[in-house]
Protein backbone atom coordinates (compact mmCIF):
# COMPACT_ATOMS: atom_id res chain seq x y z
CA UNK A 1 0.00 0.00 0.00
CA UNK A 2 0.81 3.39 -0.66
CA UNK A 3 0.35 7.28 0.20
CA UNK A 4 -0.52 9.06 -2.97
CA UNK A 5 -2.01 12.41 -4.35
CA UNK A 6 -6.00 12.36 -4.94
CA UNK A 7 -6.30 12.27 -8.84
CA UNK A 8 -9.56 12.59 -10.14
CA UNK A 9 -10.37 9.11 -10.98
CA UNK A 10 -10.30 8.26 -7.24
CA UNK A 11 -13.91 10.76 -6.96
CA UNK A 12 -15.94 7.78 -6.50
CA UNK A 13 -14.31 5.93 -4.25
CA UNK A 14 -13.51 9.19 -1.76
CA UNK A 15 -17.74 9.40 -1.88
CA UNK A 16 -17.90 5.56 -0.73
CA UNK A 17 -15.27 5.88 2.10
CA UNK A 18 -16.87 9.33 3.55
CA UNK A 19 -20.38 7.51 3.81
CA UNK A 20 -18.99 4.47 4.92
CA UNK A 21 -17.02 5.94 7.83
CA UNK A 22 -19.30 8.79 9.03
CA UNK A 23 -20.78 6.85 11.94
CA UNK A 24 -17.49 7.22 14.24
CA UNK A 25 -15.90 5.20 11.80
CA UNK A 26 -18.45 2.98 10.37
CA UNK A 27 -21.47 2.91 7.87
CA UNK A 28 -23.86 5.85 7.98
CA UNK A 29 -25.70 4.76 4.71
CA UNK A 30 -28.63 3.78 6.38
CA UNK A 31 -28.80 6.67 8.30
CA UNK A 32 -29.86 9.31 5.89
CA UNK A 33 -32.66 9.67 3.14
CA UNK A 34 -29.63 10.65 0.74
CA UNK A 35 -26.24 10.09 2.43
CA UNK A 36 -24.68 12.09 -0.41
CA UNK A 37 -25.05 15.06 1.06
CA UNK A 38 -21.94 13.58 3.41
CA UNK A 39 -19.26 13.76 0.77
CA UNK A 40 -20.63 16.87 -0.66
CA UNK A 41 -19.60 18.50 3.02
CA UNK A 42 -16.97 16.59 4.15
CA UNK A 43 -15.17 14.99 1.12
CA UNK A 44 -15.41 16.63 -2.47
CA UNK A 45 -15.11 20.47 -1.77
CA UNK A 46 -11.73 19.70 -0.83
CA UNK A 47 -10.84 17.50 -3.19
CA UNK A 48 -11.85 20.15 -5.89
CA UNK A 49 -11.04 23.21 -4.53
CA UNK A 50 -7.44 22.37 -2.49
CA UNK A 51 -6.30 19.25 -4.26
CA UNK A 52 -2.93 19.75 -3.36
CA UNK A 53 -4.08 18.68 0.20
CA UNK A 54 -5.56 15.59 -0.66
CA UNK A 55 -4.18 12.15 -0.29
CA UNK A 56 -5.52 8.76 -0.44
CA UNK A 57 -4.31 5.42 0.87
CA UNK A 58 -4.12 3.17 -2.11
CA UNK A 59 -4.02 -0.27 -2.05
CA UNK A 60 -3.20 -2.37 -5.64
CA UNK A 61 -4.94 1.23 -7.19
CA UNK A 62 -7.78 1.24 -5.63
CA UNK A 63 -8.13 4.44 -2.35
CA UNK A 64 -9.27 2.44 0.78
CA UNK A 65 -9.01 6.23 2.57
CA UNK A 66 -7.81 9.55 2.66
CA UNK A 67 -7.13 12.98 4.10
CA UNK A 68 -8.26 15.99 2.88
CA UNK A 69 -8.15 19.44 4.11
CA UNK A 70 -7.53 23.25 3.93
CA UNK A 71 -4.73 24.97 4.61
CA UNK A 72 -6.82 28.16 5.43
CA UNK A 73 -10.07 27.79 6.93
CA UNK A 74 -11.52 31.68 5.98
CA UNK A 75 -10.58 31.29 2.27
CA UNK A 76 -11.97 27.50 2.01
CA UNK A 77 -15.25 29.01 4.13
CA UNK A 78 -15.32 32.19 1.45
CA UNK A 79 -14.48 29.80 -2.07
CA UNK A 80 -17.26 26.95 -0.01
CA UNK A 81 -19.70 29.53 -0.23
CA UNK A 82 -18.91 31.13 -3.48
CA UNK A 83 -18.17 28.13 -5.51
CA UNK A 84 -19.09 25.01 -4.01
CA UNK A 85 -22.41 25.41 -2.83
CA UNK A 86 -24.62 26.89 -5.44
CA UNK A 87 -24.06 23.65 -7.10
CA UNK A 88 -25.72 21.92 -4.38
CA UNK A 89 -28.72 24.01 -3.41
CA UNK A 90 -31.40 23.12 -5.80
CA UNK A 91 -30.42 19.46 -4.48
CA UNK A 92 -30.34 20.41 -0.92
CA UNK A 93 -32.47 23.62 0.28
CA UNK A 94 -31.80 24.82 3.14
CA UNK A 95 -33.72 23.97 5.82
CA UNK A 96 -36.82 25.89 7.34
CA UNK A 97 -36.71 26.40 11.13
CA UNK A 98 -34.94 24.12 12.88
CA UNK A 99 -33.22 21.03 11.41
CA UNK A 100 -35.75 17.77 12.55
CA UNK A 101 -33.61 15.13 10.52
CA UNK A 102 -30.80 13.80 10.01
CA UNK A 103 -30.72 15.14 6.29
CA UNK A 104 -31.82 18.30 7.45
CA UNK A 105 -28.98 18.54 9.86
CA UNK A 106 -26.62 17.98 6.92
CA UNK A 107 -28.69 20.44 4.55
CA UNK A 108 -27.98 23.35 7.97
CA UNK A 109 -24.01 22.62 7.99
CA UNK A 110 -23.98 22.69 4.20
CA UNK A 111 -25.60 25.92 3.84
CA UNK A 112 -23.35 27.41 6.96
CA UNK A 113 -20.11 26.92 5.98
CA UNK A 114 -19.04 29.48 8.33
CA UNK A 115 -19.75 27.59 11.19
CA UNK A 116 -16.28 26.15 10.60
CA UNK A 117 -14.72 29.70 11.08
CA UNK A 118 -14.07 29.89 15.30
CA UNK A 119 -12.28 33.01 16.63
CA UNK A 120 -10.40 30.12 19.29
CA UNK A 121 -8.20 28.45 16.90
CA UNK A 122 -6.51 31.63 14.82
CA UNK A 123 -3.41 30.04 14.74
CA UNK A 124 -4.02 27.20 13.56
CA UNK A 125 -5.86 27.94 9.95
CA UNK A 126 -5.47 24.68 8.23
CA UNK A 127 -7.88 21.58 9.16
CA UNK A 128 -8.43 18.10 8.02
CA UNK A 129 -10.61 15.14 7.82
CA UNK A 130 -9.47 11.77 7.68
CA UNK A 131 -11.35 8.65 7.02
CA UNK A 132 -10.24 4.76 6.79
CA UNK A 133 -12.63 1.92 5.88
CA UNK A 134 -12.87 -0.12 8.71
CA UNK A 135 -10.29 -2.66 7.68
CA UNK A 136 -7.45 -0.78 7.33
CA UNK A 137 -8.39 1.15 10.82
CA UNK A 138 -6.10 0.56 13.73
CA UNK A 139 -3.15 -0.71 11.44
CA UNK A 140 -0.71 3.02 11.03
CA UNK A 141 -2.64 4.34 8.38
CA UNK A 142 -3.77 7.34 10.10
CA UNK A 143 -1.00 8.37 11.59
CA UNK A 144 0.94 8.17 8.21
CA UNK A 145 -1.92 9.95 6.24
CA UNK A 146 -1.72 12.84 9.07
CA UNK A 147 2.40 12.82 8.42
CA UNK A 148 1.83 13.18 4.99
CA UNK A 149 -0.77 16.28 5.32
CA UNK A 150 1.15 18.72 7.76
CA UNK A 151 4.72 17.91 5.90
CA UNK A 152 2.21 19.33 2.95
CA UNK A 153 0.82 22.25 5.50
CA UNK A 154 4.80 22.67 6.51
CA UNK A 155 6.51 22.92 3.10
CA UNK A 156 3.76 25.65 2.48
CA UNK A 157 4.58 27.68 5.67
CA UNK A 158 0.58 26.69 7.74
CA UNK A 159 1.64 27.69 11.08
CA UNK A 160 -0.89 25.08 12.66
CA UNK A 161 -3.86 23.06 12.14
CA UNK A 162 -7.10 22.12 13.94
CA UNK A 163 -9.50 19.68 13.99
CA UNK A 164 -13.28 19.06 15.47
CA UNK A 165 -13.88 15.48 17.19
CA UNK A 166 -17.38 14.38 18.71
CA UNK A 167 -16.11 14.41 22.43
CA UNK A 168 -17.83 11.09 23.09
CA UNK A 169 -15.03 9.42 20.41
CA UNK A 170 -12.38 8.59 23.23
CA UNK A 171 -10.63 6.26 20.89
CA UNK A 172 -10.25 9.10 18.07
CA UNK A 173 -9.05 11.77 20.87
CA UNK A 174 -7.00 9.03 22.33
CA UNK A 175 -5.04 8.49 19.12
CA UNK A 176 -4.83 12.38 18.21
CA UNK A 177 -2.89 13.07 21.48
CA UNK A 178 -0.52 10.39 20.79
CA UNK A 179 0.20 12.78 17.38
CA UNK A 180 1.50 15.86 19.68
CA UNK A 181 -1.81 17.21 19.34
CA UNK A 182 -3.78 19.39 22.33
CA UNK A 183 -7.22 20.55 23.47
CA UNK A 184 -8.32 23.95 22.17
CA UNK A 185 -10.67 26.02 24.04
CA UNK A 186 -13.25 26.97 22.26
CA UNK A 187 -16.27 29.12 23.80
CA UNK A 188 -19.82 27.18 22.15
CA UNK A 189 -18.02 23.92 21.08
CA UNK A 190 -21.28 22.01 21.09
CA UNK A 191 -20.91 18.11 20.68
CA UNK A 192 -17.58 18.55 19.77
CA UNK A 193 -13.59 18.91 21.33
CA UNK A 194 -11.58 20.90 19.47
CA UNK A 195 -7.66 19.83 18.91
CA UNK A 196 -4.65 21.51 17.43
CA UNK A 197 -1.56 21.03 16.32
CA UNK A 198 1.42 23.91 15.87
CA UNK A 199 4.10 23.42 13.77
Amino acid sequence: MIIRRYQPGDRDAVHDICIRTADAGQDASGSYADPDVLPAIFAHPYAELEPELAFVLDDAGQAVGYVLGTADTATLVQRFRTEWLPRFTDRYPAPQGEPGTSDEVMAHLLHNPERMILPEPKDYPAHLHIDLLPAYQRAGHGRKLIDTFTAALRRAGVPGLHLGLVTANESAHAFYHRLGFHTIDVADPGPLTYLGLRF
